[in-house]
């Protein structure tokens, strides 16, 4: 009953702590940084003097799906779009046989505007649809290039097609952009803004990450047969999946240019609503794995909003599992235990590296290993060097799989390896990585963001453990701790990769960063050859960081890290302050994904 109890009131300080402190933060910070994005006529002006030189303009197709929408907010909704900075929009209305009054009062008034403008189109149908065919009716009056989605209720910013259109002159190939969006509450006020990151086929995976603001290519919305009928309440997101299975020419814009009305009965109000969205979702990625030829079995994720794909394996495919070592033969053996009896995957091999152990407590435990057929031992009597000692160890083996470990990491969860398994079968997977905490049960790596933290006069660090330190049962910013994403880099501490791979790239720079930084270099060199890089939350571990080697903290071990720093801002400068997996509007002051106090404003 105690331990219950201690464990309840350790669930509710998490809960308090990240609802009422650090989301009370965001919401804060979050107040200035909308007003930043208001715009006076000043910036208007500018605004209207830089559409003067685009050379290409492509009119926008605002599709809106209507059906007994609040009238209010209809007409917030039409208005946001007649508001637009940029002139060439369609605003392609279609309803679905709506009886309320009001609804009919608004849709009847928008009907005699579109005599005198001929950029607003309304068909009344006399027959419900449902949302689906909805929309592809408003599609069929749109004759832009480009489409953009947008729901009865919500509203767009001034200026999002006008930087819609911005990208399209920098870039008039992009097929599909999207941006950020916030929620917009019954008083009107700003909230939940969610910041995304680029295009992140995994992310999508596992959650429409992507939902709004959706601008799509006309041509290729109507070659994939536009929105499908038995996907209600996920019909964008069996869209999105469809759309980004043809064109790979795919923008972020990493603005906040959608607003979601929260009204009673909104999916943005409470997901868990609409448990029809769920079941739908669930389908549209089963279909997804079918077109795919891929054998999937799909189930619900560990966060509310999430799912989880999961892909059948080869275990014909073993695994070396390298651990480096020097004495701790206490720590040593738990982890050992830890995988040897906690392990589903069975297909593996451990390859102890004992660096230089000194202490008979090693020795001894060494000899009880000898003739455990799940174990070689490799001795390497060089001085230590973190990178160079796993490139060694890779050259003594031959298992096609290779996943390195340090020794002060214990397993949690008996399919762990599995986890990570299914994703290194994936030829355009590089690299994986796990979900580690800390002993005392708190977050200690969720994938890697660049540029957080500081050092020196630089005005971004070298690279951060995503959501460090925060509570272990906590699902972080929009649920990304517990989501099977893509980062630009994950720890070494816990990270597979391919053998052939990791040879063909030169292993780890053993010259430039015998310590820190070799695992993000080289998660680095194979997002730059187009490898992606894969977290797992479905992969836990313990980690006790640094326990065996120590910090560096001091003297000589300071002066090392300082120069494998400064080697870092060398080769990876123009990507370290801009991780395409994080956003440009979330903070790099630490690894909380704060938002930024200060935002870019809109040009």
């Amino acid at each position: 009953m105690k331990k219950a109890l201690t464990r309840f009131v350790s669930l509710m300080e998490e809960k308090i702590w990240e609802k009422y402190f650090l989301a009370a933060e965001n919401e804060l910070r979050y107040q200035k940084w909308w007003k930043s994005q208001l715009l006076n006529e000043k910036k208007r002006k500018k605004i209207k003097n830089q559409l003067e030189n685009f050379k290409y303009r492509p009119v926008i197709s605002v599709l809106v799906p209507v059906y007994n929408s609040p009238p209010e907010y209809l007409e917030e909704c039409f208005r946001s779009v007649e508001e637009q900075i940029y002139p060439n929009w369609e605003l392609c209305i279609s309803d679905d046989n709506s009886s309320d009054k009001g609804t009919r009062r608004v849709l009847v008034e928008y009907q005699k505007r579109s005599k005198t403008d001929p950029r607003i189109k309304v068909i009344l149908s006399k027959k419900n649809r449902h949302i689906s065919q909805n929309t592809n009716q408003a599609l069929k009056l749109a004759r832009g290039e480009f489409i953009a989605l947008l729901d009865h209720d919500d509203t767009l910013h001034p200026a999002a097609l006008y930087l819609v259109a911005k990208e399209l002159n920098q870039n008039p190939d992009w097929d599909f952009i999207y941006s950020d969006e916030d929620k917009l509450n019954e008083k009107g006020n700003h909230s939940e803004p969610h910041f995304k990151p680029d295009w992140n086929p995994d992310l999508l995976l596992s959650m429409n990450y992507i939902c709004h603001l959706a601008v799509i290519r006309r041509s290729l919305m109507k070659k994939i047969g536009g929105m499908r009928n038995n996907f209600v309440g996920a019909q964008d997101y069996d869209l999105f999946l469809r759309l980004t299975e043809k064109t790979k020419k795919i923008k972020h814009i990493p603005y906040v240019l959608y607003h979601w009305r929260k009204i009673p009965g909104s999916t943005s109000l409470i997901y868990s609503l609409k448990g029809y969205a769920d079941k739908n979702a669930k389908k549209a990625l089963f279909y997804t794995g079918k077109r795919r030829k891929e054998n999937w079995k799909v189930t619900k994720g560990l966060a509310s909003t999430s799912f989880r794909v999961i892909r059948n394996q080869n275990e014909d495919k073993k695994v070396a599992i390298i651990i480096p070592f020097r004495d701790k033969a206490g720590l040593l053996k738990k982890c050992l235990n830890s995988i040897l009896y906690k392990t589903q995957y069975r297909n593996f091999r451990i390859v102890l590296v004992d660096n230089q152990s000194v202490e008979k407590s090693t020795k001894k435990y060494l000899k009880t290993l000898e003739n455990n057929n799940k174990i070689k031992i490799l001795n390497y009597p060089y001085p230590f060097n973190f990178a160079a000692i796993n490139n060694w160890a890779v050259k003594q083996i031959g298992e096609p799989i290779i996943l390195f470990l340090n020794n002060d990491i214990t397993v949690i969860n008996k399919d762990w390896l599995s986890a990570m398994v299914e994703h290194m079968e994936r030829p355009e997977v590089g690299a994986v990585g796990a979900k580690l905490f800390y002993p005392n049960g708190r977050i200690q790596h969720a994938g890697v963001v660049l540029g957080v933290g500081k050092f020196k006069d630089k005005p971004y660090g070298v690279a951060g453990h995503s959501h460090k330190y925060f509570p272990g049962r906590s699902n972080g910013y929009f649920e990304q701790i517990n989501v099977i994403r893509d980062y630009s880099a994950v720890t070494a501490a816990c990270m597979m990769t391919k053998r052939n791979l990791f040879l063909k790239l030169g292993g780890f720079d053993e010259k430039a960063f015998t310590v820190a930084w070799n695992d993000i270099d080289y998660c680095l060199r194979l997002r730059e050859k187009g490898y992606l890089i894969v977290y797992t939350p479905y992969a836990q571990l313990y980690h006790h960081e640094s326990i065996s080697r120590g910090q560096d903290t001091s003297g000589e071990k300071m002066e090392r890290f300082h120069k494998e720093c400064e080697t870092m801002y060398d080769r990876w400068d123009k990507v370290l302050g801009n991780d395409p997996y994080y956003n440009p509007n979330l903070s790099l002051e630490d690894e909380s994904w704060r938002i930024r106090e200060k935002a870019n404003p809109i040009k």
